[in-house]
């Protein structure tokens, strides 16, 4: 695989997992809202990391082939 492929697979694979992440922020810190999980303030921290996460990260996803 040429290395201007194997880069942007990388690259889109990164911006994904930081995708997820933010996401399981997201529902952690619902979770956390709706009494499933004990809350220490974490609702408010979990969607400020999903907040930085995604404004990292910006909106131009990758998107290479597809499997």
């Amino acid at each position: 695989m040429p290395p201007d492929a194997r880069q942007l697979l990388a690259q889109g694979a990164m911006q994904r997992a930081a995708a997820l992440l933010a996401q399981h922020a997201e529902l952690l810190a619902a979770e956390m809202e709706a009494g499933a999980l004990l809350d220490d303030g974490g609702p408010e921290a979990l969607r400020l990391f999903a907040t930085l996460v995604r404004a990292t990260n910006g909106d131009d996803w990758v998107t290479v082939g597809n499997a």
